[in-house]
Protein backbone atom coordinates (compact mmCIF):
# COMPACT_ATOMS: atom_id res chain seq x y z
CA UNK A 1 0.00 0.00 0.00
CA UNK A 2 0.71 3.38 -0.71
CA UNK A 3 2.62 5.56 1.68
CA UNK A 4 3.76 9.36 2.67
CA UNK A 5 6.32 7.99 4.84
CA UNK A 6 8.81 5.37 3.34
CA UNK A 7 10.09 4.07 6.57
CA UNK A 8 6.36 3.83 8.14
CA UNK A 9 3.93 1.54 7.09
CA UNK A 10 0.43 3.02 7.82
CA UNK A 11 -2.18 1.85 9.98
CA UNK A 12 -5.12 0.83 7.85
CA UNK A 13 -2.83 -1.63 5.96
CA UNK A 14 -1.46 -3.40 9.64
CA UNK A 15 -4.86 -4.37 10.51
CA UNK A 16 -7.86 -6.36 9.86
CA UNK A 17 -10.24 -3.92 8.29
CA UNK A 18 -12.88 -6.32 9.29
CA UNK A 19 -12.16 -5.98 13.04
CA UNK A 20 -15.53 -4.57 14.81
CA UNK A 21 -13.96 -1.78 15.77
CA UNK A 22 -11.58 -0.60 12.59
CA UNK A 23 -14.89 -0.68 10.67
CA UNK A 24 -16.51 1.52 13.42
CA UNK A 25 -13.97 4.13 13.23
CA UNK A 26 -15.45 4.76 9.43
CA UNK A 27 -19.17 4.67 11.17
CA UNK A 28 -18.77 6.89 13.49
CA UNK A 29 -19.72 10.69 12.71
CA UNK A 30 -16.22 12.11 13.73
CA UNK A 31 -16.78 15.64 11.89
CA UNK A 32 -20.02 16.22 14.08
CA UNK A 33 -18.40 15.32 17.33
CA UNK A 34 -15.35 17.47 16.41
CA UNK A 35 -17.78 20.23 15.42
CA UNK A 36 -20.16 20.19 18.45
CA UNK A 37 -17.38 19.45 21.12
CA UNK A 38 -14.95 22.73 19.50
CA UNK A 39 -16.87 25.68 21.06
CA UNK A 40 -15.72 24.74 24.34
CA UNK A 41 -11.90 24.03 23.75
CA UNK A 42 -11.85 27.41 21.48
CA UNK A 43 -9.63 30.40 23.28
CA UNK A 44 -11.47 32.40 25.23
CA UNK A 45 -11.38 36.36 24.54
CA UNK A 46 -9.65 38.31 27.94
CA UNK A 47 -10.18 41.91 28.51
CA UNK A 48 -7.65 44.19 29.63
CA UNK A 49 -7.25 45.01 33.00
CA UNK A 50 -6.65 48.70 34.51
CA UNK A 51 -2.53 48.49 36.28
CA UNK A 52 -0.32 51.12 37.73
CA UNK A 53 2.90 51.87 36.00
CA UNK A 54 5.72 54.16 37.46
CA UNK A 55 7.60 56.50 34.98
CA UNK A 56 9.38 59.46 35.04
CA UNK A 57 6.73 61.54 34.86
CA UNK A 58 5.39 59.74 37.92
CA UNK A 59 2.83 57.06 38.58
CA UNK A 60 -0.15 56.65 36.07
CA UNK A 61 -2.86 54.28 34.59
CA UNK A 62 -2.46 52.14 32.03
CA UNK A 63 -4.38 49.53 30.32
CA UNK A 64 -2.50 46.17 29.82
CA UNK A 65 -3.36 44.18 26.48
CA UNK A 66 -6.66 42.54 25.98
CA UNK A 67 -8.09 40.15 23.34
CA UNK A 68 -7.23 36.09 22.21
CA UNK A 69 -3.83 35.20 23.47
CA UNK A 70 -2.07 32.27 20.72
CA UNK A 71 0.51 31.53 23.55
CA UNK A 72 0.38 28.07 25.36
CA UNK A 73 0.76 24.93 23.92
CA UNK A 74 -1.72 23.82 20.89
CA UNK A 75 -4.63 21.71 22.36
CA UNK A 76 -4.40 17.80 21.50
CA UNK A 77 -6.60 16.81 18.36
CA UNK A 78 -10.45 16.46 19.56
CA UNK A 79 -11.03 13.08 18.19
CA UNK A 80 -8.07 11.64 19.90
CA UNK A 81 -9.32 12.69 23.72
CA UNK A 82 -13.03 11.31 22.82
CA UNK A 83 -11.75 8.63 21.55
CA UNK A 84 -9.41 7.44 24.45
CA UNK A 85 -12.72 8.44 26.79
CA UNK A 86 -14.63 5.80 24.85
CA UNK A 87 -12.13 3.19 25.12
CA UNK A 88 -11.32 3.72 28.62
CA UNK A 89 -15.02 3.09 29.16
CA UNK A 90 -15.53 0.40 26.35
CA UNK A 91 -12.74 -1.85 28.21
CA UNK A 92 -12.99 -0.58 31.67
CA UNK A 93 -9.56 0.97 31.78
CA UNK A 94 -8.05 3.64 34.33
CA UNK A 95 -7.21 7.04 32.93
CA UNK A 96 -3.34 5.97 32.96
CA UNK A 97 -3.75 1.95 31.64
CA UNK A 98 -5.79 3.53 28.61
CA UNK A 99 -2.79 5.70 27.76
CA UNK A 100 -0.48 2.85 27.95
CA UNK A 101 -2.64 0.34 26.23
CA UNK A 102 -3.72 2.66 23.80
CA UNK A 103 0.41 2.73 22.61
CA UNK A 104 1.05 -0.49 22.16
CA UNK A 105 -2.95 -1.67 19.87
CA UNK A 106 -2.38 -0.30 16.30
CA UNK A 107 -6.55 -1.17 16.35
CA UNK A 108 -6.81 1.83 19.26
CA UNK A 109 -5.22 3.68 17.50
CA UNK A 110 -6.60 3.84 14.03
CA UNK A 111 -9.66 4.19 15.69
CA UNK A 112 -8.72 7.39 16.87
CA UNK A 113 -7.52 9.06 13.81
CA UNK A 114 -4.18 8.16 13.81
CA UNK A 115 -2.11 7.43 10.19
CA UNK A 116 0.68 5.72 11.36
CA UNK A 117 1.51 3.93 14.35
CA UNK A 118 3.15 5.82 17.56
CA UNK A 119 5.12 4.30 20.35
CA UNK A 120 4.85 6.85 22.93
CA UNK A 121 1.50 7.51 24.65
CA UNK A 122 -1.52 9.87 23.32
CA UNK A 123 -1.02 12.44 26.08
CA UNK A 124 -0.40 12.47 29.82
CA UNK A 125 -3.54 10.76 31.91
CA UNK A 126 -4.22 14.11 33.58
CA UNK A 127 -4.89 15.42 30.60
CA UNK A 128 -7.95 12.87 29.86
CA UNK A 129 -9.70 14.13 33.57
CA UNK A 130 -9.25 18.11 32.20
CA UNK A 131 -10.63 17.34 28.97
CA UNK A 132 -13.53 15.39 31.08
CA UNK A 133 -13.99 18.46 33.31
CA UNK A 134 -14.55 20.94 30.27
CA UNK A 135 -16.89 18.23 28.57
CA UNK A 136 -19.19 18.77 31.52
CA UNK A 137 -22.27 16.51 31.75
CA UNK A 138 -23.73 18.36 28.35
CA UNK A 139 -20.92 17.79 26.60
CA UNK A 140 -20.37 13.93 27.53
CA UNK A 141 -24.76 13.65 26.68
CA UNK A 142 -23.47 14.42 23.08
CA UNK A 143 -20.74 11.48 23.36
CA UNK A 144 -23.74 9.08 24.51
CA UNK A 145 -25.87 10.84 21.78
CA UNK A 146 -23.66 10.14 18.97
CA UNK A 147 -23.44 6.12 19.88
CA UNK A 148 -27.23 6.21 19.37
CA UNK A 149 -27.56 7.68 16.00
CA UNK A 150 -24.16 5.15 14.78
CA UNK A 151 -26.54 2.36 16.13
CA UNK A 152 -29.50 3.63 13.62
CA UNK A 153 -27.26 4.72 10.46
CA UNK A 154 -25.30 1.04 10.60
CA UNK A 155 -28.79 -0.08 10.48
CA UNK A 156 -28.50 -2.36 13.86
CA UNK A 157 -31.52 -0.32 15.47
CA UNK A 158 -34.57 0.78 14.01
CA UNK A 159 -36.11 3.95 14.43
CA UNK A 160 -39.34 2.71 15.78
CA UNK A 161 -37.54 0.66 18.21
CA UNK A 162 -36.61 3.81 20.68
CA UNK A 163 -40.40 4.66 21.26
CA UNK A 164 -40.26 1.50 23.75
CA UNK A 165 -37.57 1.61 26.75
CA UNK A 166 -37.28 -0.39 29.91
CA UNK A 167 -35.97 2.23 32.79
CA UNK A 168 -34.15 1.31 36.08
CA UNK A 169 -32.27 2.20 38.66
CA UNK A 170 -28.98 1.10 40.50
CA UNK A 171 -26.52 2.44 42.55
CA UNK A 172 -23.21 3.77 41.60
CA UNK A 173 -20.86 3.16 44.71
CA UNK A 174 -18.55 5.49 45.50
CA UNK A 175 -14.13 5.10 45.67
CA UNK A 176 -14.72 5.16 49.84
CA UNK A 177 -13.54 2.63 52.14
CA UNK A 178 -17.06 1.33 54.22
CA UNK A 179 -17.78 4.09 57.02
CA UNK A 180 -17.12 2.79 60.28
CA UNK A 181 -17.69 5.16 63.10
CA UNK A 182 -13.99 4.55 64.12
CA UNK A 183 -12.46 5.10 61.17
CA UNK A 184 -14.21 8.09 60.10
CA UNK A 185 -13.14 9.75 63.68
CA UNK A 186 -9.32 8.88 63.16
CA UNK A 187 -9.66 9.64 59.90
CA UNK A 188 -11.06 13.49 60.87
CA UNK A 189 -8.14 13.43 63.75
CA UNK A 190 -5.36 12.25 61.15
CA UNK A 191 -6.74 15.14 58.65
CA UNK A 192 -6.96 17.99 61.06
CA UNK A 193 -3.54 17.40 62.74
CA UNK A 194 -1.99 17.45 59.35
CA UNK A 195 -3.69 20.93 57.87
CA UNK A 196 -3.04 22.41 61.00
CA UNK A 197 0.68 21.33 60.86
CA UNK A 198 0.97 22.48 57.60
CA UNK A 199 -0.64 26.16 58.40
CA UNK A 200 2.25 26.50 60.86
CA UNK A 201 -0.11 26.32 64.14
CA UNK A 202 1.86 24.47 66.87
CA UNK A 203 -0.49 21.88 69.03
CA UNK A 204 -0.19 20.72 72.25
CA UNK A 205 -0.90 16.89 71.49
CA UNK A 206 -1.33 15.44 68.38
CA UNK A 207 -2.72 11.51 70.13
CA UNK A 208 -1.18 9.83 66.80
CA UNK A 209 0.44 7.29 68.85
CA UNK A 210 -3.10 6.53 70.79
CA UNK A 211 -5.33 7.18 67.71
CA UNK A 212 -3.85 3.96 66.21
CA UNK A 213 -3.79 1.89 69.31
CA UNK A 214 -7.72 2.90 69.81
CA UNK A 215 -8.45 2.44 65.85
CA UNK A 216 -6.85 -1.34 66.50
CA UNK A 217 -8.99 -1.90 69.40
CA UNK A 218 -11.73 -1.03 67.95
CA UNK A 219 -11.86 -3.46 65.10
CA UNK A 220 -11.13 -5.99 67.43
CA UNK A 221 -13.98 -5.42 69.33
CA UNK A 222 -16.10 -5.12 66.92
CA UNK A 223 -15.21 -8.47 64.87
CA UNK A 224 -15.58 -10.09 68.66
CA UNK A 225 -18.92 -8.59 69.02
CA UNK A 226 -17.82 -7.09 72.43
CA UNK A 227 -19.50 -3.73 72.11
CA UNK A 228 -19.48 -2.52 75.12
CA UNK A 229 -15.77 -1.79 75.03
CA UNK A 230 -16.20 -0.65 71.48
CA UNK A 231 -18.68 2.04 72.56
CA UNK A 232 -15.90 3.11 75.13
CA UNK A 233 -13.55 3.32 72.54
CA UNK A 234 -15.39 5.17 70.24
CA UNK A 235 -15.68 7.81 73.60
CA UNK A 236 -12.31 8.51 73.69
CA UNK A 237 -12.21 8.76 70.19
CA UNK A 238 -14.44 11.49 70.19
CA UNK A 239 -13.00 13.31 73.11
CA UNK A 240 -9.63 13.02 71.09
CA UNK A 241 -10.88 14.84 68.03
CA UNK A 242 -13.22 17.56 70.27
CA UNK A 243 -10.11 18.55 71.75
CA UNK A 244 -7.86 19.04 68.60
CA UNK A 245 -11.14 21.09 67.06
CA UNK A 246 -11.23 23.76 70.47
CA UNK A 247 -7.64 24.38 69.95
CA UNK A 248 -7.70 24.30 66.16
CA UNK A 249 -10.33 26.76 66.53
CA UNK A 250 -8.82 29.37 68.90
CA UNK A 251 -5.17 29.16 67.38
CA UNK A 252 -6.43 29.57 63.64
CA UNK A 253 -7.13 33.17 64.49
CA UNK A 254 -3.64 34.01 63.95
CA UNK A 255 -3.47 32.97 59.92
CA UNK A 256 -4.63 35.13 56.90
CA UNK A 257 -7.98 34.65 55.88
CA UNK A 258 -7.08 32.31 52.54
CA UNK A 259 -5.67 29.67 55.11
CA UNK A 260 -9.07 30.14 57.72
CA UNK A 261 -11.39 30.00 54.39
CA UNK A 262 -9.38 26.35 53.35
CA UNK A 263 -9.15 24.91 57.21
CA UNK A 264 -12.50 26.01 57.95
CA UNK A 265 -13.77 23.56 55.24
CA UNK A 266 -12.38 21.09 57.08
CA UNK A 267 -13.09 21.65 60.29
CA UNK A 268 -16.98 21.83 59.21
CA UNK A 269 -16.63 18.32 58.17
CA UNK A 270 -14.44 16.70 61.05
CA UNK A 271 -17.28 18.72 63.22
CA UNK A 272 -20.40 16.67 61.19
CA UNK A 273 -18.40 13.60 62.21
CA UNK A 274 -17.67 14.68 65.57
CA UNK A 275 -21.28 15.47 66.32
CA UNK A 276 -23.09 12.55 64.40
CA UNK A 277 -24.33 9.05 66.08
CA UNK A 278 -25.35 5.85 64.89
CA UNK A 279 -29.14 7.21 64.98
CA UNK A 280 -29.03 10.27 62.79
CA UNK A 281 -30.22 10.81 59.44
CA UNK A 282 -28.33 12.62 56.65
CA UNK A 283 -24.68 11.27 57.82
CA UNK A 284 -21.31 12.05 56.26
CA UNK A 285 -19.90 8.95 55.25
CA UNK A 286 -16.49 10.44 53.66
CA UNK A 287 -14.40 13.01 54.77
CA UNK A 288 -13.29 13.63 51.15
CA UNK A 289 -16.68 12.79 49.87
CA UNK A 290 -19.29 14.60 51.24
CA UNK A 291 -22.21 13.74 48.58
CA UNK A 292 -21.92 10.13 49.26
CA UNK A 293 -25.45 8.91 50.67
CA UNK A 294 -26.38 5.60 52.02
CA UNK A 295 -28.78 3.52 49.66
CA UNK A 296 -30.28 0.44 50.21
CA UNK A 297 -31.74 -1.52 47.52
CA UNK A 298 -33.37 -4.68 49.29
CA UNK A 299 -30.19 -6.79 48.53
CA UNK A 300 -29.68 -9.80 50.65
CA UNK A 301 -25.78 -9.88 50.32
CA UNK A 302 -25.34 -6.06 50.62
CA UNK A 303 -28.05 -4.17 52.46
CA UNK A 304 -26.46 -1.11 52.18
CA UNK A 305 -24.64 1.09 49.54
CA UNK A 306 -23.02 4.33 49.55
CA UNK A 307 -23.00 6.22 46.62
CA UNK A 308 -25.31 8.12 44.15
CA UNK A 309 -28.25 6.62 43.01
CA UNK A 310 -28.41 6.36 39.02
CA UNK A 311 -31.29 5.70 36.66
CA UNK A 312 -30.63 3.90 33.23
CA UNK A 313 -33.01 3.22 30.37
CA UNK A 314 -32.49 1.06 27.34
CA UNK A 315 -34.65 -0.13 24.17
CA UNK A 316 -37.01 -2.58 24.80
CA UNK A 317 -35.88 -4.91 21.79
CA UNK A 318 -32.23 -4.35 21.47
CA UNK A 319 -30.63 -3.41 24.79
CA UNK A 320 -29.11 -0.37 23.68
CA UNK A 321 -28.55 2.65 26.22
CA UNK A 322 -30.75 5.91 25.12
CA UNK A 323 -30.31 7.79 28.85
CA UNK A 324 -28.15 7.42 32.08
CA UNK A 325 -28.26 9.97 34.57
CA UNK A 326 -27.75 10.35 38.25
CA UNK A 327 -29.68 11.83 40.89
CA UNK A 328 -28.42 12.56 44.38
CA UNK A 329 -30.37 13.04 47.58
CA UNK A 330 -31.45 9.45 46.73
CA UNK A 331 -35.08 10.25 45.85
CA UNK A 332 -37.73 7.30 45.21
CA UNK A 333 -37.72 5.44 42.16
CA UNK A 334 -40.53 6.84 40.62
CA UNK A 335 -39.74 10.68 41.18
CA UNK A 336 -36.89 9.81 39.04
CA UNK A 337 -38.36 8.39 35.82
CA UNK A 338 -39.86 12.28 34.04
CA UNK A 339 -36.18 13.04 34.18
CA UNK A 340 -34.98 10.13 32.99
CA UNK A 341 -37.56 10.12 30.49
CA UNK A 342 -36.92 13.73 29.43
CA UNK A 343 -33.09 12.97 28.97
CA UNK A 344 -33.71 10.00 26.47
CA UNK A 345 -36.33 12.45 24.55
CA UNK A 346 -33.65 14.93 24.00
CA UNK A 347 -31.11 12.34 23.31
CA UNK A 348 -33.39 10.87 20.81
CA UNK A 349 -34.77 13.89 19.52
CA UNK A 350 -32.53 14.50 16.36
CA UNK A 351 -33.21 11.35 15.03
CA UNK A 352 -37.12 12.39 14.80
CA UNK A 353 -37.89 9.40 18.37
CA UNK A 354 -39.43 9.97 21.66
CA UNK A 355 -40.18 7.30 23.93
CA UNK A 356 -43.52 6.38 24.02
CA UNK A 357 -44.14 3.33 26.57
CA UNK A 358 -41.95 3.22 29.81
CA UNK A 359 -42.02 -0.83 30.77
CA UNK A 360 -40.44 -0.60 34.68
CA UNK A 361 -40.79 -2.37 38.18
CA UNK A 362 -43.47 -1.93 40.99
CA UNK A 363 -40.80 0.66 42.11
CA UNK A 364 -42.26 3.40 39.74
CA UNK A 365 -45.46 2.74 40.05
CA UNK A 366 -48.29 5.67 40.76
CA UNK A 367 -46.40 8.56 38.23
CA UNK A 368 -48.39 8.06 35.17
CA UNK A 369 -49.69 11.53 35.25
CA UNK A 370 -46.04 12.99 35.53
CA UNK A 371 -44.71 11.30 33.03
CA UNK A 372 -48.18 12.21 30.72
CA UNK A 373 -48.81 11.61 27.88
CA UNK A 374 -45.88 8.46 27.74
CA UNK A 375 -47.52 5.18 28.51
CA UNK A 376 -46.04 3.38 31.54
CA UNK A 377 -46.78 -0.31 32.06
CA UNK A 378 -45.61 -2.57 35.28
CA UNK A 379 -46.71 -5.48 37.06
CA UNK A 380 -49.06 -3.82 39.27
CA UNK A 381 -51.37 -3.26 36.26
CA UNK A 382 -51.18 -6.80 34.69
CA UNK A 383 -55.18 -7.14 35.17
CA UNK A 384 -55.60 -4.31 32.64
CA UNK A 385 -52.81 -4.93 30.20
CA UNK A 386 -53.26 -6.82 26.87
CA UNK A 387 -51.63 -9.98 25.85
CA UNK A 388 -49.23 -8.25 23.72
CA UNK A 389 -48.30 -5.69 27.18
CA UNK A 390 -48.06 -8.81 29.17
CA UNK A 391 -45.53 -9.96 26.42
CA UNK A 392 -43.97 -6.62 26.95
CA UNK A 393 -43.53 -6.89 30.45
CA UNK A 394 -41.67 -10.29 30.72
CA UNK A 395 -39.19 -8.89 28.71
CA UNK A 396 -38.54 -6.18 31.64
CA UNK A 397 -35.86 -7.89 33.48
CA UNK A 398 -33.73 -7.38 30.40
CA UNK A 399 -32.39 -4.72 32.16
CA UNK A 400 -30.82 -6.36 34.98
CA UNK A 401 -27.83 -8.51 33.19
CA UNK A 402 -27.16 -4.64 31.18
CA UNK A 403 -26.51 -2.95 34.22
CA UNK A 404 -24.38 -5.80 35.53
CA UNK A 405 -22.26 -5.82 32.63
CA UNK A 406 -22.14 -1.67 32.69
CA UNK A 407 -20.92 -1.75 36.24
CA UNK A 408 -19.01 -5.22 35.51
CA UNK A 409 -17.62 -4.55 32.11
CA UNK A 410 -17.75 -0.37 31.73
CA UNK A 411 -16.65 0.98 35.53
CA UNK A 412 -19.87 1.95 37.00
CA UNK A 413 -19.64 -0.41 40.14
CA UNK A 414 -17.24 2.36 41.44
CA UNK A 415 -16.57 5.79 40.82
CA UNK A 416 -13.37 7.39 41.30
CA UNK A 417 -14.33 10.98 39.96
CA UNK A 418 -14.83 13.73 42.16
CA UNK A 419 -17.84 15.38 43.54
CA UNK A 420 -21.59 15.16 42.73
CA UNK A 421 -20.16 16.41 38.76
CA UNK A 422 -17.82 13.24 38.53
CA UNK A 423 -20.96 10.84 39.58
CA UNK A 424 -22.89 12.51 36.46
CA UNK A 425 -20.28 12.08 33.92
CA UNK A 426 -18.82 8.74 35.22
CA UNK A 427 -22.64 7.47 34.63
CA UNK A 428 -23.35 9.06 31.16
CA UNK A 429 -19.62 7.67 29.96
CA UNK A 430 -20.66 4.41 31.10
CA UNK A 431 -23.37 3.88 29.51
CA UNK A 432 -21.40 5.78 26.12
CA UNK A 433 -18.87 2.56 26.90
CA UNK A 434 -21.50 0.44 27.04
CA UNK A 435 -22.85 0.80 23.07
CA UNK A 436 -19.25 1.10 21.85
CA UNK A 437 -19.13 -2.19 22.78
CA UNK A 438 -22.72 -2.85 21.60
CA UNK A 439 -22.07 -1.30 18.44
CA UNK A 440 -18.87 -3.61 17.91
CA UNK A 441 -20.81 -6.93 18.91
CA UNK A 442 -23.87 -5.52 15.89
CA UNK A 443 -20.74 -5.16 13.33
CA UNK A 444 -19.90 -8.39 14.11
CA UNK A 445 -23.01 -9.89 13.24
CA UNK A 446 -23.28 -8.35 10.20
CA UNK A 447 -20.09 -9.01 9.33
CA UNK A 448 -20.80 -12.60 9.98
CA UNK A 449 -24.14 -12.67 8.62
CA UNK A 450 -22.60 -11.63 5.12
CA UNK A 451 -19.86 -14.13 5.28
CA UNK A 452 -22.57 -16.89 5.46
CA UNK A 453 -24.04 -15.35 2.66
CA UNK A 454 -21.00 -15.43 0.63
CA UNK A 455 -19.78 -19.05 1.44
CA UNK A 456 -24.08 -19.88 0.79
CA UNK A 457 -23.85 -18.59 -2.76
CA UNK A 458 -20.70 -20.39 -3.40
CA UNK A 459 -22.09 -23.75 -2.60
CA UNK A 460 -25.56 -22.92 -4.13
CA UNK A 461 -23.32 -22.24 -7.38
CA UNK A 462 -21.04 -25.62 -6.55
CA UNK A 463 -24.44 -27.65 -6.37
CA UNK A 464 -25.73 -26.28 -9.46
CA UNK A 465 -22.46 -27.71 -11.44
CA UNK A 466 -22.66 -30.73 -9.58
CA UNK A 467 -26.18 -31.69 -10.36
CA UNK A 468 -25.45 -31.21 -14.07
CA UNK A 469 -24.19 -34.81 -13.80
CA UNK A 470 -27.41 -36.66 -12.26
CA UNK A 471 -29.64 -38.99 -13.83
CA UNK A 472 -32.27 -37.68 -15.85
CA UNK A 473 -34.85 -38.81 -13.10
CA UNK A 474 -33.19 -36.25 -11.02
CA UNK A 475 -32.33 -33.32 -13.06
CA UNK A 476 -34.29 -30.24 -12.98
CA UNK A 477 -37.72 -30.04 -15.58
CA UNK A 478 -37.34 -27.85 -18.80
CA UNK A 479 -40.30 -25.39 -16.78
CA UNK A 480 -39.53 -24.34 -13.55
CA UNK A 481 -42.53 -25.54 -10.79
CA UNK A 482 -41.89 -22.26 -9.15
CA UNK A 483 -41.60 -19.68 -11.91
CA UNK A 484 -38.66 -17.83 -13.60
CA UNK A 485 -36.69 -17.09 -10.55
CA UNK A 486 -34.25 -20.65 -10.44
CA UNK A 487 -33.72 -22.39 -13.35
CA UNK A 488 -32.48 -25.91 -11.38
CA UNK A 489 -35.51 -27.73 -9.47
CA UNK A 490 -33.15 -29.17 -6.41
CA UNK A 491 -34.12 -32.70 -5.14
CA UNK A 492 -35.66 -32.97 -1.90
CA UNK A 493 -32.40 -33.76 0.67
CA UNK A 494 -30.70 -30.70 -1.45
CA UNK A 495 -33.80 -28.30 -1.09
CA UNK A 496 -34.20 -29.21 2.52
CA UNK A 497 -30.03 -28.72 2.71
CA UNK A 498 -30.18 -25.19 1.42
CA UNK A 499 -33.05 -23.85 3.05
CA UNK A 500 -30.55 -24.57 5.96
CA UNK A 501 -28.32 -22.43 4.88
CA UNK A 502 -30.50 -19.80 4.35
CA UNK A 503 -31.98 -20.21 7.68
CA UNK A 504 -28.79 -19.60 9.14
CA UNK A 505 -27.71 -16.54 6.80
Amino acid sequence: MATDDFFRARLDGMVDPRHPLAVLAQRMPWAQIESSLAPLFARKARSGKLMADADLFGTTACVTAGGVSRAGRPRLPIRLMVSLLYLKHAFNESDESVCERWSENVVWQLFSGMEYYQTKLPCDATQIGRFRRVLGEAGVEQLLKTTIETALAIKAVKKPEFERVIVDSTVQEKAIAHPTDSRLLEVAREKIVRLAQRAGLKLKMTYEREGRTLRRRAGGYAHAKQFKRLRQVLRRQRTILGVLLREVRRKMTTLTQVAQAQLEVWLQRAERIHAQRPSDKNKLYALHAPEVECIGKGKARKPYEFGVKVSLAVTHKSGLMVGARSFPGNPFDGHTLAAQLEQAGALLQDIGAAPKIAVVDLGYRGVDKEIAPVELIHRGKHKSLSQEQKRWLKRRRAIEPLIGHTKQDHGMQRCWLKGGDGDALHAVLCAAGFNIRWLMRALLRQLGASGLKHVFLALMALCAKQLTGLPASLRAPAAPPHGPRSAIALPTPVRRWSNDLVAVA
